[in-house]
């Protein structure tokens, strides 16, 4: 399973960041890496104009099935590590939704 990680303008990509994204990522989603080809993780900061504000940074991730449309999920938070964390988990119900509908988890 290959894990991009994809920042706007405003986040500054750092190793911290992207080792975080990446663990998040595969200790939500190990048990069904069978099915995952790529794992897309896009962070954001959603009000950079502002300077502040609750629940700016955002995690939108589309994770690519081999065989079936995409499924994409984002969370919002505080910081970038809780909107991570949040995304992966939120990815890790619906693809188990998905895929136990589909008769394959």
């Amino acid at each position: 399973m290959l894990v991009q990680i994809n920042t706007d303008n405003n986040i500054a990509g750092s190793e911290t960041l992207t080792q975080h994204a990446e663990a998040a990522v595969r200790e939500a989603l190990d048990h069904l890496i069978e099915h995952i080809t790529r794992v897309a993780v896009h962070l954001s900061d959603e009000n950079s104009d502002k300077k502040g504000g609750t629940d700016d940074m955002r995690c939108m991730l589309e994770a690519r099935l081999a065989s079936h449309q995409p499924i994409a999920v984002s969370h919002q938070a505080a910081t970038l590590e809780q909107a991570i964390d949040g995304a992966a988990k939120k990815l890790r119900h619906s693809l188990d939704s998905a895929l136990g509908r589909l008769g394959r988890h």
